[in-house]
């Protein structure tokens, strides 16, 4: 019988706020979230930070969810890590002091908290980490028990938001609508469905659906079968039957599933950093131009125009803003998220190697031949006292 878990959520509001506003053009909605875990146990506490001054229209949906708001106070220079310090401290505190708390889930992207993920993973806490998947650092979506997106947290349709009313000489403000979410190939799930199968037929397990699916996302805490155009896993496992992937038998809670011996040779898993040298030869010819930075849509427009047939689909990201993100942990990029344009693209730090100190000496390699012997192989040479010669009187 598996472990009931007690899950403690610790919400970063301000990086998920700001997150979600300038990739998915989206209001963070905190019940959503919630609703999401609620599947995987029970939420027994819950906490936001935030200088909630700032958001007083969010403090409502918090106060409605029982959440209990801390303040962020600003330090005098602006620096937001002491509000993440907090959040990590309150967080092992509670690791430390509450046993029947067993699981964490933490709300944000910021690759702040992969010391905070991996100490909890050290303690035996299960984690889960909620966010954007193109701003949620790949490493904190990686090092994760389950990462759940927040794009498979919403609907497809764009949701419709209140608008302040306009005054009669103003025009109601233009705001970009959500895009439609794109789905992977169903293909490129094979790999972790045969290796996740491989994994529970040499432990001697019976290939069920739910043990099938807590072994992908061991083996990968990303995955997300929404992201294969799938409602449910169940319905995830329909469409592999029906392409053929796997063989089916049984239904309900006893189905199992089996991977097809007659399928093709052994799949690869598909490499993302294969998109790379795209990216960073079109980076290369718009260097000029992104030496201020360049909105995300311009640098897509780029990329479609000068490499034929590029999809970032290809490489495992649903969105131009996925490949971004994880461009950004390989330090090709640098993005700052902006509420009201998106997400602004800069060269990262590979583009801008450190130079030598001046005046640095330049270093020599020294030869030594049969020829040559150096002065530290060499016997030093043992000075003789002179002789004084006898004064004459």
């Amino acid at each position: 019988m598996e472990e009931k878990l007690n899950i403690a959520v610790f919400v970063d509001y301000d990086n998920i706020e700001i997150g979600l506003k300038s990739t998915l053009r989206r209001e963070f909605d905190v019940s959503r979230t919630l609703d999401a875990l609620r599947e995987r146990g029970d939420i027994v506490a819950k906490f936001a930070y935030a200088n909630w001054s700032r958001h007083e229209q969010a403090t409502r949906q918090m106060a409605e969810n029982a959440v209990q708001m801390v303040q962020r106070n600003p330090s005098p220079r602006g620096d937001k890590n002491a509000g993440d310090i907090n959040l990590a401290l309150d967080a092992l505190e509670m690791a430390f002091t509450h046993d029947h708390i067993n699981a964490f889930a933490i709300v944000s992207g910021d690759s702040d908290f992969i010391p905070l993920v991996n100490k909890l993973r050290e303690y035996g806490k299960t984690v889960f980490v909620v966010g954007g998947k193109a701003f949620t650092s790949t490493i904190l979506q990686k090092n994760c028990h389950e990462f759940i997106s927040y794009e498979s947290l919403i609907e497809d349709a764009p949701k419709s938001q209140p608008q302040k009313p306009a005054q009669a000489d103003q025009r109601p403000p233009a705001q970009k609508q959500p895009r439609k979410r794109a789905t992977l190939d169903l293909e490129q799930a094979v790999p972790l469905v045969e290796r996740a199968l491989q994994v529970l037929e040499r432990r001697n397990l019976r290939p069920q659906a739910g043990l099938l699916k807590s072994t992908m996302l061991q083996l990968d805490s990303r995955f997300d079968e929404r992201a294969y155009g799938a409602r449910s896993f169940s319905e995830f496992i329909d469409k592999l039957r029906e392409a053929g992937y796997v063989h089916v038998t049984g239904s309900g809670g006893q189905t199992m599933i089996e991977a097809k011996k007659a399928a093709a040779p052994e799949r690869a898993l598909v490499d993302p950093e294969q998109a790379l040298p795209h990216l960073r030869d079109v980076l290369e010819t718009h260097r000029m131009e992104l030496e201020n930075g360049c909105l995300a849509e311009e640098l897509e427009n780029w990329m479609n125009e000068e490499v034929p047939d590029f999809d970032v689909r290809k490489y495992g990201f649903t969105e131009f803003a996925e490949l971004l993100n994880y461009a950004q942990d390989k330090l090709v990029v640098r993005i700052e998220p902006d509420e009201e344009e998106g997400l602004r693209v800069f060269l990262g730090p590979e583009f801008y190697p450190p130079a030598l100190p001046e005046g640095a000496p330049e270093l020599h390699t020294k030869v030594i031949s049969e020829e040559i012997v150096s002065e530290a192989a060499a016997p030093k040479k043992v000075r003789r006292p002179r002789k004084r010669k006898a004064s004459v009187p």
